[in-house]
């Protein structure tokens, strides 16, 4: 009788830390969440600036509108596109945007990136190859911390300028629309992950106090 009060016992306060265990992620978890859609840009970031160039990251509306945009009101004297689907060239690609397109194809270059880590990869190459020493990245407010992520990571010489769109799908008060809260956390998600893989890249080079710059690591 005593070995099974005991057993119980043992059985309760395994089951009440576990409970304080998962709370207790439960909260961080959250509280990353909200500092993570805090750390959304909801301004343009020195809009009259010029740089060296101006990068879009497909995969979003407004994105590249944006982009030529800013290309002709000479925000930038090129443009490079990453992301692009293989087998849409410079004028496919600004035609879908614009039914009179502005001669802009000598000033747009295109890449074929599939993920954010590949679009930071291949504006690194095509900006070292252009001498690009500053830059206005096009992207979605949510989409602009883990792609400052990488291209600090990747371009950590480069002056990179955040330049986010604002696509109306996506609502200022997220945790309130069911579609924009499951955006946030998925992105939140993938934010997590690339975090992680560049704290290990950066602890392993010794490099780690300079990575930890903003909520977690972002840079902004």
């Amino acid at each position: 009788m005593v070995g099974i009060r005991s057993t119980r016992q043992r059985q309760r306060r395994a089951l009440l830390m576990l409970t304080g265990v998962s709370v207790t992620l439960l909260v961080v978890w959250l509280y990353g969440l909200v500092q993570f859609a805090d750390s959304f840009p909801t301004v343009i970031e020195r809009p009259d600036q010029k740089t060296d160039a101006i990068v879009v990251l497909t995969g979003g509306s407004g994105r590249l509108e944006a982009g030529l945009m800013l290309l002709q009101s000479e925000r930038a004297d090129l443009l490079f596109v990453s992301g692009v689907y293989q087998g849409i060239d410079v004028n496919n690609l600004i035609s879908l945007v614009q039914e009179e397109p502005v001669n802009l194809t000598s000033r747009v270059e295109i890449g074929n990136a599939t993920n954010t880590r590949g679009n930071a990869t291949e504006t690194a190459a095509w900006a070292n190859k252009r001498k690009i020493n500053s830059l206005r990245l096009v992207t979605a407010a949510y989409h602009m911390p883990r792609s400052l992520l990488e291209f600090s990571h990747a371009m950590d010489s480069t002056t990179v300028i955040a330049h986010p769109v604002f696509p109306e799908h996506v609502k200022a008060d997220w945790w309130l629309w069911p579609g924009t809260a499951g955006l946030v956390i998925k992105e939140y998600h993938k934010y997590l992950m690339v975090w992680m893989r560049l704290f290990f890249e950066h602890l392993m080079d010794g490099t780690l106090p300079g990575f930890l710059k903003g909520p977690l690591g972002a840079v902004n």
